[in-house]
């Protein structure tokens, strides 16, 4: 059978103050598309269908537009929730979609049976078996335990995960050895996660708040299925170069460091014999962004560049030229009071919308965001402290001993989140 490996819409988006309704509504439509020209069997979406807990309301819609259109495709649909996804608010339509050939994994069920799920193709006939494994919430799968360091809670935390995927794994190895000897071929097992992985490469947008103390799971943990369908990192990539473990990325470029990456969706082909291929569909890019960087003088020029190349492939697909989102980093003349006037001054004529200008700043400027290009709220709390910290002169054990508090402080928080 053939499945579509999808994940982090991220429906309802605002970036920096833009909504991304009419590129949402361009992906949907065209990931349709995809499914019929395709002949998909199922879709899995793994995690983060919304960008936050309470949608816009325009966002339901897409949602529930996109589940009414794909119905007409005859494809199977898998709605697995992630770490932005509320699990009430996915959980509120779960049975009614249930009769539309739709599954939705919220979050970790009571019964863990129901996370096995049979993917049909479109003949209505088995064609894998799906570990449905949605973003796990640490109160999920484990107890907190007084007295626990954060290491100790994170090592924890990993085995049982890794021991929630084993239990549907076996449960998914039953199933697949019952197909056999009643119909003489096995069914390959597709596993699912929203989650970081060991060595996994990720971006500004993706929100550095993981699972629970669990940093990054590694890929050795995964049970051996025959493809496993990540989300939650928006590059799409290998995992430990295995193959089989993948994650699809965002279809669209969630932040500025995403700006020039190609966004794709994955085609994963299966079969008794396990997984026989993956062919990745690029998306199309349906508001192009784009980033600048230097002085005043190079900056005139740069936008002219980027200008100039969008209005070429404006011309070479006969679409009408659309505004480019720009971020706009400014060096060697950032001392300057009236550089957001300037810079728009620079955009004049040109098909440009700026979104952000930044100022280049050394370390001893910008103090705890002295990495270059980056804002307090682009940091995670874990950097912000690690930074703050490293102004300090204190004696290593007590900047170690430190450093063991707080995170076993963000590791409780977490917890009762």
């Amino acid at each position: 059978m053939r499945i579509l490996h999808t994940s982090d819409w991220h429906l309802g988006q605002h970036f920096m103050g833009k909504t991304r309704l009419e590129e949402h509504k361009a992906f949907l439509r065209w990931l349709v598309e995809q499914v019929q020209e395709q002949a998909v069997d199922a879709v899995l979406v793994a995690g983060d269908v919304f960008d936050t807990g309470t949608p816009p309301s325009y966002a339901r819609e897409l949602y529930n537009g996109f589940i009414v259109e794909l119905q007409q495709t005859g494809a199977q649909l898998v709605i697995l929730g992630g770490n932005h996804d509320s699990v009430a608010m996915l959980n509120e339509s779960r049975s009614l979609l249930g009769c539309l050939n739709v599954q939705v994994i919220p979050g970790v069920l009571a019964d863990i049976e129901h996370q096995v799920l049979t993917l049909t193709n479109r003949e209505g006939e088995p064609g894998a078996v799906l570990c449905a494994v949605p973003f796990i919430r640490a109160r999920e799968v484990m107890i907190s335990e007084s007295g626990q360091s954060a290491a100790d809670k994170q090592q924890t935390l990993q085995q049982a995960i890794a021991a929630h995927y084993q239990q549907l794994f076996e449960q998914a190895e039953r199933h697949s050895e019952a197909h056999n000897q009643s119909h003489g071929s096995r069914l390959p097992i597709i596993a699912t996660g929203h989650l970081t992985t060991v060595g996994a490469s990720s971006s500004d947008s993706v929100r550095e708040i993981y699972i629970g103390t669990l940093d990054a799971f590694p890929a050795s943990a995964f049970p051996p299925a025959d493809y496993i369908a990540l989300g939650h990192i928006h590059r799409p990539q290998k995992v430990g170069g295995h193959e089989h473990i993948r994650y699809c990325g965002s279809p669209i470029a969630l932040s500025f460091d995403e700006v020039g990456q190609q966004k794709e969706v994955l085609l994963v082909d299966v079969s008794a014999d396990g997984l026989t291929a993956i062919t990745p569909l690029p998306v199309p890019v349906f508001q192009p962004l784009a980033r600048v960087k230097g002085n005043l003088e190079q900056l005139a020029k740069a936008m002219q560049q980027v200008a100039a190349e969008q209005a070429k492939i404006a011309e070479q697909t006969a679409k009408q030229v659309r505004s480019v989102w720009l971020e706009v980093t400014v060096a060697e003349d950032d001392y300057l009071s009236d550089l957001q006037p300037r810079i728009e001054q620079l955009a004049e004529g040109l098909a440009l919308e700026i979104l952000l200008v930044r100022r280049q700043r050394t370390l001893q400027q910008d103090g705890l965001t002295a990495e270059v290009g980056v804002t307090l709220s682009e940091l995670t709390p874990q950097q912000v402290f690690g930074q703050r910290l490293a102004t300090e002169l204190l004696p290593p054990e007590r900047e170690q001993a430190l450093n063991g508090l707080y995170q076993t402080l963000l590791a409780d928080m977490e917890q009762d989140a």
